[in-house]
């Protein structure tokens, strides 16, 4: 194994939930798009951002490296895509795990 790719897997490990997050806002932010972090809603499970552009909205769960999906969660992600929108679960910038 290359010493790059090592390096790599070993810091995708060490990353938490919240430098992820941040990573993910930064990349939408500067492509264009209004992030906004869903931090207290009326809903539990519900995604933890929220993005925005050109009149169409994603939500995006956030999970480090390993970190579980609830079912709850799971639920909720399922109702978002029945109504047409595009719901996912990330655990880093170009990492789609559900």
């Amino acid at each position: 194994m290359r010493f790059g790719l090592l390096w790599t897997i070993k810091q995708k490990k060490t990353m938490t939930e919240s430098k992820i997050q941040k990573q993910i806002i930064d990349n939408f932010t500067d492509r264009g798009f209004m992030v906004i972090k869903l931090m207290k809603t009326n809903t539990n499970g519900i995604p933890d951002l929220l993005i925005l552009k050109n009149g169409i909205a994603k939500f995006v769960e956030v999970k480090k490296p390993g970190g579980k999906i609830s079912q709850l969660q799971k639920y909720r992600i399922k109702k978002l895509r029945e109504q047409g929108f595009d719901a996912v679960v990330m655990d880093g910038i170009d990492s789609i795990i559900y």
